[in-house]
C-alpha cells in the first residue's frame, strides 16, 4: 500500500512516496517543483512512479494551486486528502484559539515532532522551526500540547523589504559571518541572526516552562544555511512535515 505525501508550500510542491503510509515507512522516491511548473508532474516526475494507493497533503498555497496539483493526480486512481487541522490528533493537542486555523503545515510537522520526541522513550519538549518563505517557531510541550508559535518573515523576504524601502540597498547573496565587512553579508547576517535569536529566545521559555531540554528540530529550504548560526544543539529534519503526514495517514487508517 504505497503511499503519497504531499507539502503545497507558497513557493515549492514537495512530494514523497513512501512503501505504505505507516510511521516508519521506507522512503522510495521524493521531488520538488515550483509552483508555476505544477502542471508538469503528470507528464514528468509523476509519469514514472508507481501510483500510489493512497494519499495525504497539506496545503497553504490556495484553493487553486491545490486543484492544479489534484489536476495531476488524476493519471492515477486516487482520492486526494487533504489535513485539516482540528483540536488534536496523532497525539497533538491543538492549543490555538481557533484550532482549524492553524496552518495545515504547522499541524503536520508538529504531528512529526511529537513522534521524534517520544522516540527515546520518555517524552521531550519540542520546538518545531520551518525556515521557507516565512519563519515558523512552535512550542510543543512534554504531553504532546501544542502551546504556541511566532511567525515571521524568512530570509526572503526581510531582504526584499530592506530593498523596498531603502534607496541604496540591493539584494545579493551574502554570507552569514560574525561581522560583517560588506553590504551583501551584512543583509544576509542581519537576517539569519534576526531569526536565530527569536528561536534561541522561544527555546529559553520552552525549557522554562516546561523544566526539561527541548528537542529543536529544524525544516524548510533555508534551514542548512540558518542551523550553523545557532548556539544550541539542532536537528534538520527534510522529511519533517512527510513524517507527520505519515503520523496521521497511519491515525486515519486505524479508525
Amino acid at each position: 500500500m504505497s503511499f503519497l505525501a504531499l507539502d503545497i508550500g507558497n513557493t515549492r510542491l514537495k512530494w514523497a512516496l513512501y512503501d505504505h503510509g505507516h510511521v516508519g515507512a521506507h522512503l522510495l522516491q521524493q521531488g520538488a517543483v515550483f509552483l508555476e511548473a505544477i502542471d508538469s508532474l503528470a507528464d514528468g516526475d509523476w509519469k514514472v512512479l508507481t501510483a500510489p494507493d493512497a494519499m495525504l497533503g497539506c496545503v497553504v498555497a490556495g484553493d487553486a494551486v491545490r486543484r492544479r496539483a489534484e489536476e495531476q493526480m488524476e493519471i492515477w486512481d486516487l482520492e486526494p486528502r487533504w489535513v485539516v487541522p482540528g483540536a488534536h490528533d496523532a497525539g497533538v493537542v491543538n492549543g490555538y484559539d481557533h484550532p482549524h486555523r492553524l496552518g495545515a503545515d504547522r499541524w503536520a510537522a508538529l504531528v512529526g515532532a511529537r513522534q521524534r520526541a517520544l522516540a527515546g522513550g520518555s517524552a521531550r519538549p519540542a520546538l518545531v522551526v520551518m525556515v521557507g518563505t516565512a519563519v515558523t517557531v512552535d512550542a510543543l510541550d512534554t504531553a504532546g500540547r501544542f502551546l504556541g508559535g511566532l511567525i515571521l518573515p524568512g530570509f526572503g523576504l526581510m531582504l526584499k523589504a530592506l530593498e523596498m524601502g531603502t534607496a541604496g540597498l540591493r539584494v545579493p547573496t551574502g554570507e552569514v559571518v560574525d561581522f560583517p565587512t560588506n553590504t551583501s553579508d551584512a543583509l544576509m547576517s542581519g537576517g539569519a541572526n534576526a531569526i536565530a535569536g527569536a528561536i534561541e529566545r522561544q527555546h529559553r521559555k520552552l525549557a522554562a516552562h516546561a523544566g526539561a531540554e527541548p528537542l529543536l528540530l529544524m525544516a524548510g529550504g533555508a534551514a542548512p544555511k540558518l542551523a550553523p548560526t545557532l548556539h544550541l544543539p539542532v536537528q534538520v529534519v527534510d522529511t519533517l512535515l512527510f513524517e507527520g503526514l505519515l503520523a496521521l495517514q497511519s491515525r486515519r487508517m486505524a479508525l
